[in-house]
Order: C-alpha cells, then structure tokens, then sequence
C-alpha cells in the first residue's frame, strides 16, 4: 500500500508571496514607466500640447461696424445709417442640422418671419432636419436609391442627394408656419461656422425682443443685436451717384469674391456695389469688431470677450452742393417734360447736365433723365452723364479749332479761310445750317460763332495735306484720324477722365476704313465738326473745362475730402482732402487759345443773325459757349435690320462762366430729339446759371 505524503501548510503558503511579489513587481515596473513617460510627455511637449488645446478652443470672431455716412458740400447728411434691432444667429463650429430645426421650432414661439425665398431643395432640407425623419425617409425609399447596381451602399453623400430628390418627388406640401419656419432654417443652415447673421432684423415688435431675451437659454447661437440699412435724409435724387451696398443674402459679388476675402472680408459682408459705395468701399466700410470665443467639447460657445471694439466706417465729404443738385435735376426734369410735350421725345435716350469747378475739377453738380422709349416712362439717371456716349456734334469745334492751332495749319493771325461747302461723290453736300454763300471767308472766331461745318472741314483737309475738288474723291495723310483724334484727347475727348467713380465708360470711336479697306475721308470731314464720334457728357465738361481754365485737362472728382467717424457717431478728424489733379496740359499758346474763347464768348454775345447761343446773352455775369447739332438715326433694338430707320437730331451744349475768371463749365445734352427746335439745352443750362450764381452770392 502507498503511502500518500501531504504537504505541510508552510510548505503550501510558501509560493503564494512569491507570485504576489512578482505581480506586484511588474504593475509596479508598468505604473513607474506610465508615470515617466507622463512626466516626460509634459515637461517636454507640455508647451505645444497646452498651446494646441488654447489654439483649438479659442477663436476670435469679426463683428460688423456701422458704414461711413455721405454728406454734400454744405455739411448736410444725403446717406446715413437708420439702426434697428435685430434677432441674430451664431453658428457654433459643428452644430447639427437637426439642432438648427429644434431651435427654429423655439424661436418661432416668439418671433414671426415672413416668407422668403425658397426653392424645392430648401425645402426638402428643412423637412430632412426633424430629428429622426432622414432615417425614416432613408428606410422608405426604394433599394436603387440607398445602393447601387452591385449592392453597395452608397456614400452618406448620395445617400442624402437621393433622400431629397426623394422627398421632391413624393410632393412637398408646407403649412404657411412651415414656410415661415424653413425660411428661418434656411438663413440659419447657410451661416458659415462661428458666423453671425440675422433672422430678422426689419419690423421686430418689443414683445418680441422681450420673449426672445428671456428665452436666450433654449436658444442655443440666438441674440438680440442692431443692424443698419441705408436711408437718404435728403431724397435719392442723387442715390444714383452714391450707388448701393449689398444685402446680407448677396454678400461680395462673385467678380470681387477672391480679392475681397482675401482682404479680410466675409463671404455674407455687406459692401458697396456701384459708384461711389464701391469706389470708397475701404473708407466707408471701417474696420471690424474682433471678440475672443472659447468654444466647449459640445462645440458650443461657453463664453466671449470683447478684444477690439471696431472702428465704424469713415465719412465722405461731396463736392456736390445738395441744393444745387436737386435745382439741376428739377430743370432737366422741367425741360425734358416739355420737349415730350412738343412731340419730339419719340426716339429720345433723355437728357444730361454736369456742372464743375474748371479750376479743380471739382462735380458740382450731376443729373440725368433716362427715357424709355418703348414705354415713354422715364426715371432719374444722373449715371449716364459717366457712363452714355452720344455724338454731340458742333460743341466739339473748339477742340477742332485749338488741334489746327497747335498743327499749325492756321495761326492766330492768320486764319481767315474760305467758306464752301464739300461735295463728295455719292453722298449729299457737306454743309452748315445756314444758305450756301451765305458768308465768302470766315475767321476762326467767327466760324466758331455761327457754327460753320465748312470751316471746320477745310480746317480738316489742311491738317490731312488734301487738295479738294468738287465731286471727287480726296486723298488724304492715312494718318487724319489718329491726328485730329490725338488733338482731340488732349482735351479729354474720347477717353476716361479719370473721375473718381466706378463704372466710367470712355467715347466711341467711328472706324477710320470702309469694308474694302479704304480710308473713309466723308467721315474724317465728319469727324472735325463733332457728327462721327461718340463722347460721354464727362468727357465734354472736362474738354470745356481744359479751354475754360487756360490747358490744364484736370481729373474730376466727386468726394472733396475724408473724414473720421468718432464714437459717438460724429464727424471727427479730416483724414485726407482731395487736391486738383491735372492729367495734361495742352500744348496751345495764350494767343492760340485766345483766338477759340473769343470765339465762345461771341457764340453768346454776337449780334450776327446766325449766332447760336444768344439765349444765353442776359446772364450776369456774362459766360461763353458753343452749342452743337448732330444728325442721326434711331436704330430700334427691337429691329436692327430697318432699311429705313428714322432720323434724329442730338442737341449740346458747352459753356463755361464767368467769361473773364471762369468758376463752372457745364456740359448737356438732348439726344436723339425728332426735332432742334426748342433749344432746350440753352434752356437748362440759362437756368443753371442763374441758380449757381444766386448758391453763391455772384448775382
């Protein structure tokens, strides 16, 4: 029998703490190096990891400033800023679409919201947004719209494509509440992350700014703010000038987009998108407000803090009298409506008017009258005096006269030349209004005077080296155009003038060859009285104004100085004045340039029978001008193609006063009239006169 030995019980205790000992050694090994790599991961790396957590949890948020406001040259307020309380949105970093629902099904408890705009797709996005709808619609639809042909699921992507074409497919059908609440979605969901926009910020009831306040904790991102909207204390006679600035929906304009964001702005910021806005975009706008965001693990924003207040949008001084501004475009107003009256608008664009300083180029006053001709009705265009061009006939002439001065073909004191008319094969005389021989010879002062074609032509054929013979063709200097048109730019005809507001256009220049590549020397004749050529009105007071002030071709501008904003709202320290600038001096001599204002001032004061511009005679102080008639057609959009189209007379006028120190010079214009009669520029521009001179105490 075997005998079976036990152990003793410290013979059996006796591994146990071994094994303890060796467990513990080991948690403890593993515990020592967690502990250092612990130790070495934050006296090492504790820097960059603290600076990453900082980085990742604070962001700094641009807030929007009040825009500069606009004020004439007497001081008084043409565009400020009305201020208006406001529901605003803030978009946390990674907010859901299902939570923007929830809080759109709150603040609509409080807050009304017209309907806006929405498409198919806004929709459908509103309705996926309800908390457990997109699964649900997800698990309705067909197979083919959740996997494709091989049995593959698709994307989350194409998933949620084919859930709203789904949606649209089945009907949607909204309650007038559920179209308020999906515009209210849709404005919220298209704010980009940690921006802010309005939900409303038009019409909003104290009631509503009082319930929404006290409810601010179930609305996660919503606040009660101020936004700011354009208004014009002293009508928008002149908002065509000033131009507009976006909505918060349009934002930048896709052409400016890349510049403008990389320039600090955001895609929803409202900027100047025309004119003055635009062009003083950077004064007016100001400088953003910048608060510090600490966002939690939510995503949600825990709290803000004001770092930079901002500095709101700076203001701009206009050259422009208001007072002023509204008589002249009263006047044209007045004037046009008669012309319609006559009977003679059937064809008219409408009718322009600048005035400005020939001394600083500085715009004192700018109007339009814009005519539709389909319908008759017309608007307000102060625009088209930078941005129409119109052949303007005779008012030209001066720079006809001072380009053969400078040529050399006539001189100061000798310019006497005969008075014939062209005849040219195939095409009617080349004359003036006044009978053939009604004058033998004319100088340069008394052709400028009654307004002879004749003179100006012959004045063309001397300067293109050409021998005229009646009822042939004339050879001419290939180079006749370039020649009277270098003469021509000199003054400002037929390029931009450089004027301080966007969207300026330059003249049109007629082709210089016919199809078979033939020089067009009928229509270089054309050329040298003003009936080729398109200009703008701009153009045609900076030309006068080159003449009025002795050969100085000044820039205008329309803004006098800059001043800062201060924070109470008013006008503080004058940033920046406008100084005159001038682009070119005309090469003429005092005596050359004599020859051409004499001519001008006896265009107004001449006593002879066919001197044009005598409605102007009684103005005192006395001014000088030249008047001008251009032949045209109207060529009906509608029907382009017209064998027969009708013709129209444009009427202008050039001016400048006092004759002796001139302070103005005006440019207008009647396009595309049925008719001359009227002398409706002579009309307006009497008017002008009168009230300038009373504005400033010369009369």
């Amino acid at each position: 029998m075997e005998i079976i030995r036990k152990r003793t019980g410290s013979q059996a205790k006796s591994t146990i703490p071994f094994r303890l000992n060796l467990l513990f050694f080991i948690v403890f090994a593993l515990f020592a190096l967690l502990v250092g790599q612990l130790a070495y991961l934050q006296i090492v790396y504790g820097g960059k990891f603290q600076a990453e957590v900082d980085r990742t949890d604070k962001t700094v948020m641009q807030g929007n400033v009040p825009r500069g406001m606009i004020y004439d040259s007497k001081g008084r307020l043409l565009v400020g800023n009305s201020t208006e309380s406001a529901i605003t949105y803030t978009k946390s970093a990674s907010v859901k679409s299902e939570d923007i629902y929830q809080i759109v099904d709150r603040l609509t408890k409080y807050v009304t919201v017209k309907k806006g705009k929405l498409s198919e797709r806004d929709k459908a996005d509103y309705i996926l947004a309800q908390k457990g709808r997109s699964a649900a619609i997800a698990k309705s639809m067909p197979k083919s719209y959740r996997q494709d042909s091989d049995g593959n699921a698709y994307s989350a992507n194409k998933l949620y494509a084919n859930e709203v074409k789904y949606v649209q497919e089945q009907g949607i059908h909204l309650s007038q509440s559920q179209l308020e609440k999906a515009t209210i979605f849709k404005t919220m969901s298209s704010a980009y992350a940690l921006s802010t926009v309005f939900v409303k910020d038009q019409g909003l009831t104290s009631k509503e700014i009082a319930e929404v306040s006290e409810h601010l904790t179930e609305l996660p991102g919503v606040s009660v703010g101020t936004n700011w909207n354009r208004e014009y204390p002293q009508g928008k006679s002149i908002a065509s000038i000033i131009g507009g600035v976006s909505t918060e929906q349009q934002g930048i304009p896709d052409d400016e987009l890349n510049i403008m964001l990389a320039s600090g702005y955001s895609r929803n910021d409202r900027v100047g998108t025309s004119y003055l806005e635009k062009s003083y975009e950077s004064i007016l706008a100001g400088t953003k407000s910048q608060r510090q965001v600490e966002i939690g693990s939510n995503n949600q924003i825990n709290s803000s803090k004001e770092i930079y207040a901002g500095q709101k949008g700076g203001n701009l001084n206009l050259t422009i009298d208001s007072e002023f501004q509204k008589k002249v475009q009263d006047t044209l107003n007045s004037e046009f409506a008669a012309a319609k009256g006559a009977g003679i608008t059937q064809y008219s664009d409408g009718a322009y008017a600048v005035a400005m300083n020939p001394q600083t180029g500085a715009i004192l006053a700018m109007a339009g009258v814009r005519n539709n001709t389909k319908t008759g009705k017309t608007t307000e265009d102060a625009l088209g005096v930078i941005n129409r061009t119109f052949v303007m006939g005779s008012a030209v002439k001066g720079a006809t006269v001072l380009g053969a001065l400078m040529d050399g073909v006539i001189t100061p004191e000798n310019n006497t030349l005969p008075d014939n008319p062209i005849y040219l094969p195939g095409t009617p005389v080349k004359k003036s209004v006044y009978p053939i021989g009604t004058y033998s010879s004319l100088t340069a002062q008394k052709a400028l005077e009654v307004s002879s074609n004749e003179y100006m032509m012959a004045l063309a054929l001397k300067e293109a080296k050409a021998t005229y013979v009646p009822s042939r063709q004339i050879k001419m200097d290939p180079n006749i155009f370039q020649t009277m048109r270098g003469y021509f730019n000199q003054f400002g005809l037929g390029v931009k003038t450089g004027i301080d507001i966007s969207g300026e256009t330059k003249g049109i220049e007629g082709a210089t060859k016919n199809s078979a590549g033939q020089l067009k020397t009928g229509s270089a004749l054309d050329l040298s009285y003003g009936n080729y050529d398109a200009y703008t009105l701009i153009e045609m007071a900076q030309y006068i104004s080159t003449i009025a002030n002795g050969g100085y071709r000044l820039k205008p501008y329309i803004v006098q100085s800059i001043q800062k904003t201060r924070n109470d709202g008013k006008k503080g320290a004058v940033e920046s004045v406008t100084k005159p600038s001038v682009l070119n001096r005309v090469g003429f001599t005092n005596d050359e340039l004599q020859v051409v204002k004499t001519g001008m001032y006896n265009v107004v004061h001449g006593t002879d029978g066919w001197t044009t511009g005598t409605r102007l005679k009684d103005i005192s102080p006395s001014v000088s001008a030249k008047t001008g008639t251009a032949q045209s057609f109207y060529y009906n959009p509608d029907d382009p193609n017209n064998p027969d189209p009708p013709s129209t007379i444009t009427t202008s006028l050039v001016s400048f006063g006092p004759s002796d120190n001139p302070n103005i010079a005006m440019a207008i214009v009647f396009p595309n009239l049925s008719s001359e009669n009227g002398n409706y520029p002579q009309l307006v521009a009497h008017q002008m006169y009168e009230d300038y001179y009373k504005l400033t105490g010369q009369k």
